[in-house]
């Protein structure tokens, strides 16, 4: 069966599980742009702890429900830079952040317009760091209710997300602020490396 899901900026492992289990993956192209998802953002385990990445988006004043394929990005914050160092700082001592690196800056130096072409070349790079090969299409028009389909749409949202009980892996920062599960598939990519693909392979969501 299909799996309806939203491309999102770095997706987070709970999205990155059903990638990894789907044998075909629909994008939705045709819903409305929501603040605060993680269509513009993304987290990763800092120094400190939790660390959200947000990428920073014009908003039209008179048009409210702005479809999400047409959400600008506003660069005028280098943006981009800080996300770039802020992954150095805090993955710079994993095991596979080396390994990666030249794949993945290129993406933090090249200039877009469009938050879903940023979005969907940070999925193609990281299917390709996974080694993922997966069957895709997009949608053409929207539906609030789809029943030819699995809709996992509902992992774009951000508040009251729930305890997916995913297993443990080691994290840079463990030991001081305990394991952060879900975080960007950066985070496992990063400390996991080869094994990342067989560990989304092993969770499951319901």
């Amino acid at each position: 069966m299909k799996t309806l899901l939203h491309p999102t900026y770095f997706p987070s492992i709970a999205h990155y599980v059903m990638y990894a289990k789907a044998t075909h993956l629909v994008y939705e192209m045709e819903d409305n742009f929501q603040k605060q998802t993680y269509r513009s953002r993304t987290y990763i385990y800092g120094a400190n702890g939790k660390l959200m990445f947000n990428v920073p988006v014009r908003h039209d004043k008179k048009n409210k429900n702005q479809k999400y394929k047409d959400i600008q990005i506003a660069n005028e914050t280098a943006w981009q830079r800080l996300h770039w160092k802020s992954l150095e700082s805090a993955y710079r001592t994993s095991p596979y952040f080396e390994y990666y690196e030249d794949e993945l800056r290129p993406l933090f130096e090249k200039r877009y317009t469009h938050l879903i072409d940023l979005n969907f070349d940070t999925i193609e790079i990281v299917n390709e760091c996974l080694q993922l090969e997966i069957e895709t299409s997009k949608t053409s028009e929207y539906h609030r209710i789809v029943t030819d389909m699995q809709d996992f749409r509902k992992l774009a949202t951000v508040k009251k997300e729930p305890d997916y009980g995913f297993d443990r892996y080691t994290q840079v920062f463990e030991g001081k602020h305990g394991f952060i599960p879900n975080l960007s598939i950066l985070d496992l990519l990063f400390n996991e490396g080869t094994n990342a693909l067989t560990y989304l392979e092993q969770q499951t969501i319901s």
